[in-house]
This record gives structure tokens, sequence and C-alpha cells, in this order.
């Protein structure tokens, strides 16, 4: 089985992870930081935003299940592409809506969707998702992984991430493994 993998950063690395948790084709999620300056930062270093890097989830997903493009269509339809270095109450550059593409393929699916998106004035105001080629992944720390699922009562998953994923699966439960 050939897979393909997507680095993508939507506000907290927990929220995007949860999001896409039990989406058909999806074989990993993996919660880390692409972006920055810093070689093997630590999330104590990231959430400072000196390191430049964002948090991000790298996807690892079968693209005769799920391509490129579906992935990004659920990745925009759960988070805000329109505030810069932010989303909801976390703020920060760590917190930056950003697509980091692995091939030229990618990058332009990503231009495709987001020229798509700006036609179709999705939102009131302008993308100002950052596209970007990946240069290097870092792994988050082991407790980042399953966050959500493992920690479903933690005041800011019950509070932000419950809802969010809650409302994602209403709306693409056709999307969602059995």
């Amino acid at each position: 089985m050939s897979t393909s993998q997507a680095t993508l950063g939507g506000g907290c690395f927990w929220c995007v992870e949860a999001v896409f948790d039990g989406v058909i084709g999806i074989r990993r999620i993996e919660p880390g930081y692409a972006g920055g300056t810093k070689p093997n930062p630590t999330y104590e270093e990231v959430c400072t935003g000196t390191t430049g890097h964002a948090e991000v989830v790298q996807i690892t997903f079968d693209p005769k299940e799920i391509s490129f493009r579906e992935i990004l269509e659920i990745f925009f339809s759960t988070h805000d592409p329109t505030t810069l270095n932010r989303q909801g109450n976390d703020i920060g550059t760590q917190y930056r809506s950003v697509i980091y593409y692995h091939d030229e393929g990618q990058k332009r699916v990503a231009t495709e969707v987001m020229e798509e998106l700006s036609g179709e004035k999705v939102w009131d105001d302008p993308i100002v998702t950052e596209l970007t080629a990946l240069d290097t992944f870092y792994p988050a720390e082991a407790y980042h992984y399953e966050y959500f699922k493992n920690n479903p009562d933690q005041g800011y998953c019950a509070a932000v991430i419950a809802p969010k994923v809650a409302d994602f699966r209403r709306r693409f439960a056709h999307k969602l493994q059995a």
C-alpha cells in the first residue's frame, strides 16, 4: 500500500489531530512542529512564539481512499483561515494557519483550493493561510499524541475541542470510519 503525507497547521495541534481522527483513509496523525529555526524544539519553546515553528499535524493517508484535496476541504472547514497567527483564544505565530506542501502537486492543489474558496467568498475576510514547502518536521512529545482522546475532560478539550469535533462529525459523517 502506498501512502502520502500532508502537514497542516490550523491552531492548536490537539484540535487538528482530533478532527482527523477516524477519517476514512487516514493511517496516522502525528502532532509536531514545522516552519521554525530551532532544531528539535520542545513544546514549551514553541509556546513562547520565539522559535518560528507552527504547531502542526503530519497526516499519513492512503490517496486511494482520501485525496489531498479532500483533506484540505476538511482542514478549511474546521478552522478559521482568515485570522493571522490566531485561532480563537490561541494567539501567536505557533497557531498560524499553514499548509506545508510535500511536493509541487500538493502546492498546486492547495493553491487551487484556496483560490476556489476565496472566489466563493466563504469568509468575509481574505484567507491568510501560509503555503510553504515542508523543510523539517519535528515530532511533538509523546503526551501530545491523541491528546483529546486521552484527556476529554481537560478544560481546553471539553470547551474548545469537543464542540469542534462534534460539529465536524455531524457535517462529515460520510467521511468517518464505522
